[in-house]
């Protein structure tokens, strides 16, 4: 059911997010989800020959990956509920949004950059294009969580999403000053 709903979340399958949205059990999968995605997409981040500081920069950089996601989601429920009277919880938000984080992955083909410079154009690429449909996505879980009209789901998630991005730029600008990876969002 877990790769059903991964794929319902690549298809943008609105009806998957009601789904988990209701689902309590899921919390700890959409956290476990977050974590996991977030290490495979910091070690493309972070990715480097010095694999010590490699795995420094991806343990270090999952960490602020999960707390930018925490307070992302926490944004997004709180504007949604104090702006626009909307009936959602945070784990109602950390299991929608969770499990839409799933596009982060893609940044995980920052390996091939570390490794093939002539290839870190195509990768970012990706990751930028990845990057894009992953916030689509947050838009369609935000929309199936808070069921509001889509200019206040649009606002919402564009207030969280700029929380969200400010940790991880600030992130990644401490562990690139640290020697532990590359500036990029």
């Amino acid at each position: 059911m877990l790769i059903d709903r991964i794929i319902g979340a690549f298809t943008f399958r609105k009806g998957v997010y009601a789904e988990v949205e209701q689902d309590t059990a899921f919390s700890t999968t959409a956290w476990i989800l977050v974590v996991v995605v977030a290490f495979f997409n910091q070690l493309g981040a972070a990715a480097s020959p010095n694999l010590i500081g490699w795995l420094i920069g991806a343990v270090v950089g999952t960490v602020f990956a999960v707390v930018a996601f925490a307070a992302g989601a926490f944004v997004v429920s709180l504007v949604g509920r104090a702006a626009y009277n909307a009936d959602v919880n945070f784990d109602e938000m950390v299991r929608t949004l969770g499990l839409a984080y799933v596009w982060q992955i893609v940044g995980a083909i920052g390996i091939v950059a570390a490794f093939s410079p002539a290839l870190s154009g195509v990768t970012t690429l990706a990751v930028a294009v990845a990057g894009v449909l992953g916030l689509i996505a947050w838009l369609v879980a935000t929309k199936e969580a808070l069921d509001l009209e889509w200019l206040h789901t649009v606002v919402s998630v564009i207030i969280g999403w700029l929380v969200f991005a400010s940790i991880v730029v600030a992130s990644n600008i401490v562990l690139w000053n640290l020697g532990l990876g590359v500036p990029r969002v």
